[in-house]
């Protein structure tokens, strides 16, 4: 029976996946909170809010106007200077994106207290009216709201001023708050002459980016509303906020009513920033207003934000549209947003939806995956993938929602991905059960290449240059007539699959085994740029194994014989023979037969391996010895024919050439007549040289030259 067959535990894999996404989706880790913070920004840049003039503008003290009117801080009565012109321009209200935290130091009763002067002109500098006694009775004349800065550090009691009232429509939103613990405020002289005061702090996410912009925060124990919300309180003329917090317990603020006007908002009192591209038309230089040059049209009826743009007073920040602009300007948007009702909103119900698509998604992804093929379930993720991104940019672009499409993606894919995991590793227990029931018959370099290229089970066959080994086992008949059958088989069998063993580990194929002859073949199926040296290693491998073995089983009393090999490279067919019942992958051609030949050959000469020229000429680094040009039976043509060095058993542990043999076989190829004398003293010296005997019987038998004629197969 298969192992792979029924419900494995790793199939749960992408279950836990859908836990995983759900865990991820509530608990929300940062990284997390910053990739979706990224497509929604993405989504700013992709549909930016369209600007339409509405009556809100900003008087910028941008860098012309520090040119034109002086580095700042400018004196009071300076800015006491451009607000009265604001007024009489017809503003419905100023706002001061500034903190007066200090008093004037340019004030003359500053300068008389500080200067070393005569007490005469300290006497005239004090009755000069002081500049923030003048900015206060600017102020006191109505419609100018003060900005002050909030801490999340520090333990100061100080307290903006709050001139307005708070009315609680439902449970007391303090908890949901944004808290602060400490204040920077205007001096009080001008806190008190104002009509309104609210914060400018921003609270940007992890990245510094503003994405949202509180209408109101928690100082300690009050509510505090920002200069947005305050701008739009004095220009109605109104005293009260109500703020309204949801009907169901603990889930936070709903909206922030000012006056006429409702504001939808986040649980914490938020509002989302849909930001526009650059709108120059928003803007007004203060140098004009200060020189009577702005356009009375421009500022009658309005809000009036009183800002900077200048790099050099840093009230800088990132926007979603990857840029940096005035701190200013994004009070400006919230503004232009109120008033057109162009609102980003993240419903309540937006987390519901998301954790179902997580849930359900998943659920259905995992499935899938484990059980539909790789193409359907690739198909089928990226389908949900993109209906999940397209609904969300949809909503975006329609009904401004902000639908979270990262976590759902990511649980998704997460599933997915486990779950073709699952899938493949499962697939791959399968293939390699049938792999290794396949290796079993058939070589299994051939049962990895089938798997790889099913398309190769056809019949046909390609040329191809190979390398073949051919051997055969010495006195194999003898050995089987002089023991049990029953052993003799398990010899043979310990035998052969070590032989098998040595060519798969060098990358060979099995073409055949026929008794105890085994025939491998080199690049194929899969081609191998160094099957000379494939086959020459295993050759030598080989015959270490065949020394050993029979060695072993000599010295137990076993007669095992010694095993030939013949090794021949070239040219031939390779492919898949026989009928369309059954066929066999195997190679064609004179070159095999040439290799079994060169096999036989060993028998006549004495020798246990004989490799071909054919096979040296891919193997350069290889040490062996001439043996002579062979006219195998059959050929009219000699073939040139070498035995390794480690096969003659003259110095195995570090192959040496056989200087001495290969010079008495260069007088044999010449056909000196000093090549016998040569060959008689080698056979004084190695009387058991199977090579140096073959030549020297040669020479006294009246033969010359290195060709051998075999009259045998």
């Amino acid at each position: 029976m298969k192992p792979f067959s029924g419900l494995t535990p790793g199939m749960l894999a992408p279950f836990l996946a859908v836990v995983l996404g759900m865990a991820l989706f509530l608990f929300e880790p940062l990284p997390l909170q910053v990739l979706r913070n990224a497509v929604f920004d993405q989504y700013q840049r992709w549909h930016p809010r369209p600007y339409r003039p509405v009556p809100v503008r900003i008087v910028d003290i941008d860098e012309e106007s520090l040119e034109r009117m002086g580095q700042w801080p400018w004196p009071r009565i300076q800015v006491a200077e451009l607000i009265e012109k604001l007024q009489k321009a017809g503003a419905a209200v100023v706002c001061l994106d500034i903190i007066f935290a200090e008093s004037d130091r340019t004030s003359p009763k500053s300068m008389a207290a500080t200067w070393n002067l005569p007490d005469d002109l300290r006497r005239r500098l004090k009755n000069i009216p002081d500049h923030d006694d003048v900015l206060a009775h600017t102020l006191s004349k109505g419609r100018v709201v003060l900005g002050f800065a909030l801490r999340q550090e520090g333990s100061e009691q100080t307290r903006p001023a709050r001139p307005f009232r708070v009315v609680f429509a439902g449970e007391p939103p303090l908890a949901f708050l944004h808290p602060f613990s400490s204040a920077v405020t205007s001096i009080p002289p001008l806190e008190r002459a104002a009509a309104g005061n609210g914060a400018l702090t921003f609270i940007p996410d992890s990245d510094g980016i503003v994405r949202r912009i509180p209408l109101a925060v928690r100082l300690h124990d009050q509510v505090i509303f920002s200069i947005t919300a305050e701008s739009l309180r004095v220009a109605q003329g109104q005293s009260n906020y109500i703020v309204k917090t949801a009907a169901q317990k603990g889930t936070g603020i709903e909206e922030i009513r000012i006056g006429g006007i409702s504001v939808p908002t986040t649980p914490q009192g938020e509002i989302w920033l849909h930001y526009t591209r650059p709108a120059p038309d928003r803007y007004l230089p203060a140098w004009q207003v200060l020189a009577d040059k702005a356009p009375r049209e421009r500022l009658e009826g309005h809000i009036v934000l009183v800002g900077t743009s200048s790099q050099g007073i840093m009230d800088l920040r990132f926007s979603p549209m990857g840029t940096i602009i005035p701190g200013v300007e994004i009070h400006a948007g919230a503004l232009e947003q109120i008033f057109t009702k162009d609102y980003l909103n993240r419903p309540a119900w937006a987390a519901t939806v998301e954790a179902l698509v997580i849930l359900a998604g998943g659920l259905a992804l995992g499935i899938i995956a484990l059980a539909a093929p790789a193409v359907v379930s690739s198909v089928m993720t990226a389908l949900v993938l993109i209906a999940a991104g397209w609904g969300a940019w949809i909503a975006f672009t329609r009904y401004g929602l902000l639908l979270d499409p990262v976590t759902p993606a990511l649980a998704l894919l997460i599933t997915f991905i486990l779950g073709s995991i699952v899938h493949h590793m499962k697939s791959e227990r399968e293939q390699r059960w049938i792999r290794g029931a396949f290796s079993r018959y058939v070589s299994p370099n051939r049962v990895e290449y089938l798997v790889k290229h099913p398309e190769q089970l056809e019949l046909g066959g390609e040329r191809r240059e190979c390398s073949f080994i051919f051997t055969d086992l010495a006195d194999y008949t003898t050995l089987m007539e002089k023991i049990d059958p029953s052993g003799a088989v398990s010899i043979l069998n310990a035998y052969l699959d070590e032989m098998i063993t040595i060519a798969f580990r060098h990358g060979g194929t099995l073409d055949r085994i026929v008794g105890d002859a085994v025939a491998i073949m080199f690049s194929a199926p899969v081609i191998q740029p160094d099957h000379f040296m494939r086959a020459f290693s295993c050759a030598l491998d080989m015959h270490a194994f065949t020394r050993r073995y029979a060695d072993d089983l000599n010295a137990k009393g076993i007669a095992f014989g010694q095993t030939r090999i013949g090794i021949h490279s070239g040219e031939v067919i390779v492919g898949n023979f026989g009928g369309s019942t059954m066929f066999d992958y195997r190679a064609l051609g004179d070159v095999v037969n040439t290799a079994s030949r060169l096999e036989a050959a060993n028998k006549y000469l004495g020798t246990l391996i004989c490799l071909s020229e054919a096979i040296l000429t891919g193997c350069p680094a290889a040490v062996v010895r001439p043996v002579g040009s062979l006219i195998l039976k059959g050929k009219s043509r000699s073939l040139m024919v070498y035995e390794p060095i480690t096969a003659s058993g003259m110095n195995n542990n570090k192959p040496e050439r056989d200087a001495a043999y290969e010079k008495a076989f260069e007088l044999l190829r010449q056909c000196h007549p000093n090549a016998r004398e040569a060959f008689e003293q080698l056979a004084l010296e190695r009387p058991q040289d199977p090579l140096v005997l073959l030549h020297l019987e040669r020479l006294r038998a009246g033969q010359k030259g290195v060709v051998i004629v075999l009259d045998d197969k």
